[in-house]
């Protein structure tokens, strides 16, 4: 591996990769690009139900730096997205993904930039609330952003915005249908966790290494409460188009 890896960040990973695959997060797959690397993830998301997104794939990559958790993550997209807070190449300008230092050009306040406490579920959990919720104060796309508010504001009648990312969400029933998945289309199925099995049964022996048992295992109902609360949320602000 090329990275200048180091074990408290490998532990750190792989000790939450076990815990996502044990507890996932509904509405998201998680797998390693690689098997050998930990520092580098795909991710898989599916369109909440009763959203512009329902019935969409969307797939990306967190990449970790090499002293996580005490440097953000990058999360990009991989599927094209036309949305005011993700750049042309899929970046996603999020401020939970930004370091912590004091920059009151950028309007956000240090606590809500990256820290170490933070780690991939809140990142997930603070993507999908971000694509339904766009914010359009400081937009990485400027035109998606000028379209979004037109289309809020309006109330659905200006449609150009919505129909955009229906038709990139009907593009990406191809990829879902080649990767052999069935995107959850209600809120039933949306809301059912999706475990990935381990692929090489020889990692179970790496967690064995590196995860303490004896940890209190994570509330997965707080993460459940959480998510349904912004599809509710989203659904009374913004009805689907």
């Amino acid at each position: 591996m090329a990275h200048q890896a180091t074990p408290s960040s490998q532990k750190a990973l792989m000790m939450e990769l076990k815990s996502l695959q044990e507890q996932p997060v509904e509405g998201f797959r998680i797998t390693l690009v690689e098997e050998s690397d930990l520092y580098n993830w795909e991710v898989a998301i599916f369109g909440p139900p009763n959203t512009l997104y329902e019935g969409g794939y969307f797939k990306a990559h967190i990449k970790f730096p090499v002293d996580y958790p005490y440097s953000p993550p990058t999360f990009r997209f991989l599927t094209k997205m036309w949305h005011p807070n993700i750049y042309e190449n899929g970046d996603v300008c999020i401020s939970i993904l930004h370091p912590p230092v004091d920059d009151p050009q950028s309007g956000e306040l240090p606590s809500e930039r990256w820290n170490p406490t933070q780690n991939v579920r809140t990142i997930l959990l603070s993507v999908i609330s971000l694509l339904n919720e766009p914010n359009t104060f400081s937009p990485a796309n400027v035109d998606a952003s000028v379209m979004f508010r037109k289309w809020r504001d309006s109330k659905g009648k200006d449609k150009e915005y919505a129909e955009i990312i229906r038709k990139q969400v009907m593009s990406t029933a191809a990829d879902a249908e080649r990767d052999g998945v069935k995107v959850p289309t209600t809120l039933a199925e949306y809301c059912v966790q999706t475990r990935v099995p381990s692929q090489d049964s020889s990692s179970d022996l790496l967690y064995d290494d590196l995860y303490d048992d004896d940890m209190e295992e994570e509330d997965e109902d707080e993460d459940e409460s959480e998510m349904e609360s912004l599809l509710t949320l989203d659904k009374a602000k913004y009805p689907h188009a």
